[in-house]
């Protein structure tokens, strides 16, 4: 988009920001004349950019609202914005990684030019009539015909916010305080915490550094609505000369028109509730590869029963290798899968073959799950943490344990009989002979085995945990800002990340190690390898903390959950959000994908656990009975049986295989989001287990599908 393009540039020039705006430039193939041409257009109206923030997707929606280029008028910040890395077609979006524009763009993002942003609430009505619009449109709407009410509903919210707000901006703080009073009950239920905020905004100057608010302000709150419900709704504004409504709808409101059917009520609530209303269809359409990567092929040896006291050890004997049904299974490419060297990912080392060998072996054993067989559960309790237990994580072969706490330590377990032992000393190295079968063994010092080992490092509670796929690294996030290795033979800290200025609440990571991503309070995910010490990505966009972040299957893509109550799917190559997802009512707590790769579970505060295709970019089940927070989620082993853990103290088992089955994503329903989610999650449900007074806070299948779980015991 042009316009838009020209708005950043002019931004980058008066900021001196002559490299970012040179490969804008460049990237664009915009010469310096064409930009003075256009000079005139761009600043038609002081302190703001005429910019169209919103790539015209279907030309016809454009049309549809009566708003061209022109009428639109969004403060430069917003053109600014496009640069952090949210998706926006046209040229600003191939930047997104040359280093100084990205940093550019989320240093502009922090600090906001605030009166920019707020100007936009200078054109005003009468005060004293802001009453009457919202009650005439109010009463508009509820005398409607049923099919177009629930569609039009979604407009009381972010109507009863801007208008709030603009009584407040040019600060008449009595008819904002009457209007909020009136109006605010008619709110929907999940919006309480929102006006909670809102209304201890009284003041013009309480508008300046609040960033909730600035995010209103600067992002459209999205709405989707049929074609019919929206020209009832343009024409009675119109005959109404209701300018003032109609003003803030064209301003700060996207509204996303579909043809067909208006939505049912149901299909609404599922959808709605984050901060910045409901996802662009748009943004749901880019391809995702969501299939799995082919396994590197080797045979695996069968063993005898007899062997097992060898195996142990993780060294089979050598036989005449056969070829094992597990080790052949997935040798077809599966279609839907991103090429093998999409991103470079590190190779296998030998102790990562023998690894994979004992993990099909494990899996001969797996038991299969479903309705009739539900797994076993075992439950790790840590008692007495009165240090305050953060965060906890289980390695894949379910040998170690490791648990993040309050007082800023990180101590690792072994639950196996095997103890923790340290690597020797350099001196005692240099004795050892390296040629001899067993220099692994020989290497490790006896005398500092234990079953326990305290890291310290951090200056903050550790809120992550994630241990390597290899067990020998372990990664820990703290609210000190910082993202720590960990080497786990010697116990001690190898690197401090720090990108973050603020707390990190996540960090995981990457299936094939080598790559790890973190979420913090600064609203980005950055994805790191563990030899460069600075991120190779900044995933920005989301509008509030990113409280938990995952690596899909295949490496190709992450998954974050925010507390602006949206989940997005970034593509780990060019770090462009590729899925958007609303529908939770409280900030995100869980994510795990399938093992197939195909869907995405997430679970909130909101004691909801939604489904998502992830291909389709639909939600595709909703299932309900928890009553707190859900902070763990996981799948089993081959995907029958999704596990959740809540603040609630139990443990659910959901079948999974069901709730995949059968799905309706026609094009249709993938064109309108006319989602039908089954009435009753109930026949899903598997299982309840209850835990005497522990909430849950980490779930992990072995490679044998046994469940463990784990929390801290609280007295209350």
């Amino acid at each position: 988009d042009r316009q838009t393009l020209v708005a950043v540039l002019q931004f980058l020039r008066r900021s001196n920001l002559r490299e970012s705006e040179e490969i804008l430039r460049r990237e664009a193939r915009l010469l310096g004349d064409d930009l003075g041409n256009v000079a005139t257009v761009a600043t038609s109206s002081p302190g703001v950019a005429a910019v169209a923030a919103v790539p015209p997707g279907k030309g016809e929606t454009r049309g549809d609202c009566g708003v061209g280029p022109s009428s639109r008028r969004e403060p430069v910040l917003c053109a600014a914005r496009s640069l952090g890395g949210s998706p926006v077609s046209g040229p600003s979006s191939k930047i997104t990684h040359s280093g100084d524009v990205m940093g550019g763009a989320v240093v502009v993002e922090d600090q906001p030019d605030v009166s920019a942003v707020l100007s936009a609430y200078n054109q005003q009505g009468d005060p004293t009539l802001y009453e009457e619009y919202y009650s005439g449109l109010k009463h508009f709407i509820e005398c409607s015909l049923d099919c177009h009410r629930a569609e039009l509903s979604q407009l009381f919210y972010p109507l009863f916010v801007h208008m709030y707000l603009e009584l407040v901006y040019n600060q008449h703080e009595s008819e904002a305080k009457s209007f909020f009073e009136r109006f605010h009950g008619d709110q929907e239920c999940y919006y309480q915490d929102d006006l909670r905020v809102l209304s201890s905004l009284t003041k013009k100057e309480h508008m300046k550094g609040n960033e909730t608010m600035l995010d209103f302000r600067t992002s459209k709150f999205v709405l989707r609505i049929s074609r019919d419900s929206y020209q009832l709704l343009k024409r009675h504004l119109q005959e109404k000369q209701n300018n003032q409504i109609w003003n803030i709808v064209q301003e700060h409101l996207y509204i996303d028109i579909f043809d067909g059917m208006p939505r049912s009520k149901q299909q609404i609530d599922a959808m709605v509730g984050s901060l910045a209303g409901e996802a662009k269809r748009e943004a749901n359409k880019a391809k995702v590869f969501f299939g799995l990567l082919k396994e590197p092929e080797f045979d695996v040896p069968l063993d005898d029963e007899d062997e097992e006291g060898e195996n142990e050890e993780g060294k089979p004997k050598k036989k005449k290798p056969k070829k094992d049904n597990v080790g052949s299974k997935s040798k077809k490419q599966d279609p839907n899968a991103p090429p093998q060297n999409r991103i470079p990912l590190p190779e296998l080392k030998d102790s990562d073959k023998l690894d994979k060998v004992m993990n099909m072996k494990e899996a001969a054993r797996r038991v299969r799950l479903g309705p009739e067989c539900l797994p076993s559960i075992c439950f790790y309790t840590f008692l007495n943490a009165y240090q305050g237990l953060t965060a906890v994580d289980i390695t894949d072969d379910s040998s170690m344990i490791v648990g993040g706490f309050a007082d800023s330590t990180v101590r690792v377990w072994s639950v196996t009989p095997k103890k923790l032992r340290s690597v020797k000393t350099a001196a005692d190295l240099s004795l050892i002979d390296k040629e001899s079968d067993d220099v692994l063994e020989r290497i490790m010092d006896e005398k500092t085995a234990s079953e326990l080992k305290i890291l310290y490092g951090h200056s903050g509670p550790v809120y992550g945990t994630s241990f390597s796929p290899d067990r020998n690294y372990l990664l820990s996030c703290s609210e000190d800002g910082t993202v720590r290795l960990w080497s786990l033979q010697t116990f001690t800290c190898l690197v401090g990340y720090k990108g973050h200025n603020y707390p990190v609440w996540d960090t995981q990571f990457s299936p094939y190690g080598y790559y790890f991503v973190s979420g913090g309070h600064d609203r980005v995910a950055r994805l790191w390898a563990t030899d460069h010490y600075q991120p190779l990505r900044i995933f920005a966009g989301h509008l509030a903390d990113v409280t938990c972040t995952r690596f899909h299957p295949n490496s190709n893509y992450i998954a974050t959950g925010s507390a602006d109550r949206t989940i997005r799917l970034w593509d780990v190559l060019n770090g462009n959000c590729v899925r958007i997802f609303t529908g939770h009512k409280g900030p995100i707590h869980s994510l795990a994908f399938s093992p197939n790769g195909r869907f995405l579970a997430t679970g909130a505060t909101d004691g909801r656990v939604l489904l998502w295709d992830i291909g389709h970019g639909l939600m595709v089940g909703e299932l309900k009975g928890h009553t707190d927070t859900i902070y763990a989620l996981r799948f089993s082993r081959d995907g029958e049986i999704l596990a959740s853990g809540s603040m609630d103290n139990t443990v659910r088992l959901w079948d999974a295989v069901k709730a995949f089955e059968d799905l309706e994503t026609d094009d249709f329903t993938t064109a309108t989001g006319h989602i039908n989610l089954p009435e009753n999650s109930q026949d899903l449900l598997l299982g309840t287990y209850m835990t005497k007074s522990t909430p849950v806070i980490h779930l992990h299948f072995t490679r044998r599908n046994l469940l463990l779980a784990a929390g801290a015991y609280s007295s209350q």
